[in-house]
């Protein structure tokens, strides 16, 4: 019994072997005559009787055309199986070549040519499917079964020689070649994402972890401040009304700014007489004035004119990187359009934000030409009476002036800074909901003693929730400027 069972194994492994040196080497053409094919008036020998191996591996099987899958085996699916017509005529067509030729098991056999029935299961059956020896392809299964790995030319092993050959053919298993992309698009796509900054501040600062919700809103605000547009852009801060916060706003605004893009931003005081930015701002190297820079006007519109030139004109806010540019501080000259087109035309080569303060008269034409060129708009109320009557007369006066004063109130910017004492609760309770709907947004600025104290104004000296507030500012004006500039004219 041991005997019999080690000669089975012996004999499925030396198959399964055939098998693989048959389907290794290459497949020859169909129209190749076979060496082992024997004489055609070769007597036939029906009383010898080919065993299994010799049914499922005969030697020249591979050299016959359009020969039909032969009837499956007891091992084989049933839906290997084709029509009974089909597997007579293809064991009758075996038949007669394994009486030609030896078998690739090793023992040669021999049966009539005119049998007409398929030899049915039992002990003697083959062991291997009966379409394993279809080495080219031809007259494969419909659903043949499933292979240990892809073969050379798409050749696939049968059920029972993957068992001895798991891995399939010895070097067939070749692994295809991935395609590989050398645009730069997708190789930048392909790199890593950097991983998020530890946290600045507070205990998780100390101990390296990730930022807080608080943190992580903050530095998607700097972000957004930071955005880096197409051409030089103009924000204009009005209100009518003297005393509302314009300039406090104007200068939190381009601080702001300036210290998320790291420069390149001038705040310019617009009024037409005298206003009082210098008095809320250092004097850092110069005490020139707007009316200076007109005077210098033809030397700093040359070709070679560079930023240091215009510079020596300007005031520079260390903490808030930022320059700054004052109004006269005498009333013998007026700003005139054509004194504001030139000096916005000046800066806009030299500065990529602009942040323009306006003074308290709607019918100037410099007051006019400042709202011809916004990109944005900033209105800084208080919740008291007169400062929100004035800035509500402005929306009305903007809104009969055609689409493009329409558009820019749309995407306003409602800049609320309230000093001590300074807010009415019945005022804001009625108010707050008109300027959320005529405007984009409402950013509430808080108290800070610094700003109150009415001195130069040190964004270093802000209380942090101020510099916040100031950042979420920064942030909603980039945001409607991007919308502005998106959106054609």
């Amino acid at each position: 019994m041991t005997d019999s069972h080690n000669s089975g194994q012996h004999k499925d492994r030396e198959a399964a072997a055939a098998e693989v040196r048959r389907m290794w080497q290459p497949t020859p053409s169909w129209t190749q005559p076979d060496p082992n094919t024997a004489p055609a008036d070769e007597p036939e020998k029906p009383d010898e009787q080919p065993d299994a191996l010799s049914q499922e591996f005969p030697g020249d099987a591979w050299s016959r055309p359009n020969q039909p899958p032969p009837s499956p085996s007891w091992s084989q699916p049933a839906a290997e199986s084709d029509t009974p017509d089909e597997t007579d005529e293809t064991e009758a067509d075996s038949a007669d070549d394994q009486s030609s030729g030896p078998a690739a098991g090793g023992q040669p056999g021999g049966q009539g040519s005119d049998s007409g029935t398929a030899p049915q299961g039992g002990p003697n059956s083959p062991l291997f499917g009966g379409s394993s020896f279809h080495g080219s392809g031809y007259g494969a299964p419909e659903n043949p079964p499933a292979a240990a790995g892809p073969a050379q030319g798409g050749q696939q092993l049968s059920p029972a020689a993957q068992h001895f050959f798991p891995q399939g053919i010895p070097g067939q298993n070749v692994p295809q070649q991935r395609d590989v992309s050398y645009r730069t698009d997708e190789l930048i796509q392909a790199l890593p994402l950097p991983r998020e900054a530890p946290a600045e501040r507070g205990v998780r600062s100390v101990l390296r972890l990730r930022p807080g919700s608080g943190e992580r809103l903050e530095r998607i605000a700097r972000a957004t401040a930071a955005t880096a547009f197409r051409r030089p852009v103009t924000i204009v801060v009005a209100n009518p009304k003297g005393g509302s916060g314009k300039t406090p706003t104007t200068l939190l605004l381009a601080g702001a700014l300036g210290q998320a893009r790291g420069g390149g931003v001038v705040a310019w005081d617009n009024n037409e007489l005298r206003g009082n930015m210098h008095l809320r701002t250092h004097d850092t190297n110069a005490r020139s004035t707007v009316t200076d820079m007109l005077q210098a006007m033809p030397m700093l519109t040359q070709p070679d004119a560079r930023l240091g030139d215009v510079a020596a004109y300007l005031r520079h806010q260390v903490a808030g990187q930022y320059d700054v540019l004052t109004s006269a501080t005498t009333t013998y000259a007026q700003i005139e359009a054509k004194d504001f087109d030139q000096i916005h035309r000046l800066l806009s080569r030299f500065y990529k934000v602009l942040v323009i303060d306006t003074g308290n008269n709607e019918g100037s034409s410099n007051w006019r030409e400042a709202m011809k060129a916004a990109d944005a708009l900033v209105i800084p109320i208080k919740w008291k009476s007169l400062s929100c009557a004035a800035a509500v007369q402005m929306l009305e006066e903007l809104d009969n002036q055609g689409p493009e004063a329409q558009r820019l109130i749309r995407r306003a910017v409602i800049a609320v800074s309230n000093g001590p004492g300074d807010v009415n609760k019945e005022v804001e309770k009625q108010l707050r909901s008109y300027f959320e709907s005529r405007a984009a947004a409402v950013v509430d600025i808080p108290t800070d003693q610094h700003i109150a104290a009415e001195g130069p104004l040190d964004h270093s000296a802000l209380q942090p929730t101020t510099r916040r507030a100031a950042l979420e500012l920064a942030a909603k004006v980039s945001e409607q400027i991007t919308i502005a500039l998106n959106v054609p004219r």
